[in-house]
C-alpha cells in the first residue's frame, strides 16, 4: 500500500496522523491555524480524539501541530467533500484494517508483553540491589534476634573467625574489658548496660574439697553491642564477609 500520508503511533501504539500533514495533503486553502479549530468544532475532543504538540523547528519557531487518531482523520477527510478527501478517507480505512488484522494485534500484544517484561526485569534488578545492600546487616541481626541464649566468648569469637583468646585481647585493646585474677570484667561504663552475665559453678578439687569457678557470658544485647563496635573498627562477622 502506497503511503499517502505518514502514519505515526502514539504511546498506546495507536496509529495517528499529523494534522499539518493531513492539511497539506487535502490542499486546504485556509491556513492551518484557522482550519484546525474549525474541524474541532465538529465535536472532537482534545486528549481523546487528538493531542497537541510542537512540531520540529526548521530554523524558525516550532509550529503547533496535532496528532489525530484515525476516526477523527476519517471524518475530517469526509467533511472536505473533495477528491483528496475521498482518497485520504479510503487510505485511512485501509490503515485501520491493517492495524486491526490478527497479525498486527498479535504483534502489538507481544510488544507490550516484552515491554512489561523488560520493566519487570528492571524492577527485579533494583530489588536485588537493595536486598544485596541490606543483606549483610540483616543476616547477622536475624541470627542474633533468633537466639535468646547466653553466649560464651568462644561462641562469639567464632562468628568472627577468631579464638576466644584473640577476641578477649581485642576487646581489651578497644577499652571494653580488663582481666583480673584470670577473669575478664567489663569496664565500669559498660557494666550496667546488660551486656554480660556472670555465673559461678561449683566443682570438686582433686583433694575432695569444693571449688568455685566463674564464667562470663554475653547476652544478645551485648552481642549486638560488640557487632556495632567491631564494625566501626572495620571488623565484620564471617557471615557478612562471605555475603559481600
Amino acid at each position: 500500500m502506497t503511503e499517502l500520508i505518514k502514519i505515526d503511533v502514539n504511546e498506546n501504539q495507536e496509529p495517528v496522523i499529523s494534522g499539518r500533514a493531513l492539511h497539506s495533503f487535502l490542499e486546504v486553502a485556509t491556513p492551518y491555524d484557522k482550519w484546525f479549530p474549525r474541524m474541532v468544532e465538529y465535536g472532537f475532543t482534545d486528549g481523546l480524539d487528538f493531542s497537541t504538540f510542537l512540531s520540529e523547528s526548521t530554523g524558525g519557531r516550532p509550529a503547533t501541530d496535532h496528532a489525530i487518531r484515525l476516526d477523527m482523520a476519517k471524518e475530517i477527510a469526509m467533511i472536505q467533500r473533495s477528491e483528496k478527501g475521498k482518497q485520504a478517507r479510503q487510505y485511512f480505512i485501509q490503515i485501520e484494517k491493517d492495524y486491526n488484522s490478527p497479525e498486527k494485534i498479535m504483534a502489538r500484544a507481544l510488544q507490550i508483553a516484552e515491554k512489561e517484561l523488560s520493566n519487570l526485569r528492571l524492577e527485579n534488578k533494583v530489588q536485588e540491589q537493595q536486598i544485596a545492600e541490606l543483606k549483610p546487616k540483616a543476616s547477622y541481626y536475624d541470627l542474633v534476634l533468633q537466639c535468646k541464649d547466653l553466649l560464651s566468648m568462644t561462641e562469639i569469637a567464632k562468628d568472627y573467625g577468631m579464638s576466644a583468646k584473640g577476641m578477649n585481647k581485642l576487646l581489651h585493646d578497644l577499652g571494653v574489658q580488663y582481666k583480673q585474677s584470670g577473669i575478664w570484667f567489663l569496664y565500669s561504663k559498660y557494666q550496667s548496660n546488660g551486656y554480660t552475665q556472670t555465673k559461678t559453678q561449683n566443682y570438686s578439687k582433686p583433694d575432695g574439697s569444693q571449688g568455685v569457678t566463674t564464667h562470663t557470658y554475653w547476652t544478645q544485647k551485648g552481642r549486638l553491642f560488640l557487632y556495632e563496635l567491631l564494625k566501626a573498627n572495620e571488623i565484620l562477622p564471617m557471615i557478612e564477609i562471605e555475603a559481600a
